[in-house]
C-alpha cells in the first residue's frame, strides 16, 4: 500500500463573476452571495463552458478578511454534456495581501493561500467516472475572477 498521493491535471476553469448580493453579519461572518455571469473550462480531461445563471458562489467573509467558499457551476462541455461542480475551499493570507487582492489588484498567488475541493456530478455516460472521484483546485484571483488548476487525486 502506497500513502503518498498523486494528482492528475484535469482542468483549468476561468469564472467569470457579476454582481454580488450582501446578506449582511450572520454570526459565521460576513454573508454574500456573487454572481458567477459565465467563464471556460480548458484542459485534458475536459473543455467546456460554465453556464450563467445556473452557479453561484455563497461565500462567508471572515473577520481578518479569509473567505470560505460555497461554489455550485453548471458546466457545458463542448460535446454537449452538462456537469455539475461543486466546491467548497478557502482564501486567506497576510491582511495587507488580501487588501491588495480586493482592491482589484494582480497579486501573485504565491502570496495567499486559495485551494478548494471539488466533486462532480453528471448523468452523461462519457463523463459517469467523474461522480467518483476526489479532486483539488488551486486557486489564483484574477481581476474578473477566479482561475483554478483542477487536478484529480488518484
Amino acid at each position: 500500500m502506497t500513502t503518498a498521493l498523486s494528482f492528475e491535471h484535469m482542468f483549468d476553469i476561468i469564472i467569470d463573476v457579476g454582481g454580488r448580493t450582501m446578506i449582511g453579519d450572520t454570526g459565521a461572518g460576513r454573508r454574500l452571495i456573487a454572481e458567477v455571469t459565465g467563464g471556460r473550462v480548458e484542459g485534458p480531461k475536459l473543455n467546456g463552458k460554465v453556464l450563467p445563471g445556473a452557479a453561484g458562489d455563497w461565500v462567508v467573509v471572515g473577520s481578518g478578511g479569509e473567505l470560505r467558499l460555497d461554489v455550485r457551476l453548471t458546466i457545458e462541455t463542448g460535446d454537449g454534456a452538462l456537469i455539475l461542480m461543486k466546491y467548497h475551499g478557502f482564501r486567506h493570507g497576510p491582511k495587507e495581501v488580501l487588501k491588495r487582492l480586493d482592491s482589484g489588484e494582480a497579486v501573485d498567488a504565491s502570496e495567499y493561500y486559495f485551494r478548494t475541493a471539488p466533486t462532480f456530478e453528471t448523468g452523461d455516460e462519457r463523463y459517469y467516472w467523474m461522480n467518483n472521484i476526489l479532486a483539488v483546485g488551486l486557486g489564483d484571483r484574477h481581476p474578473g475572477g477566479p482561475l483554478y488548476h483542477v487536478h484529480q487525486v488518484l
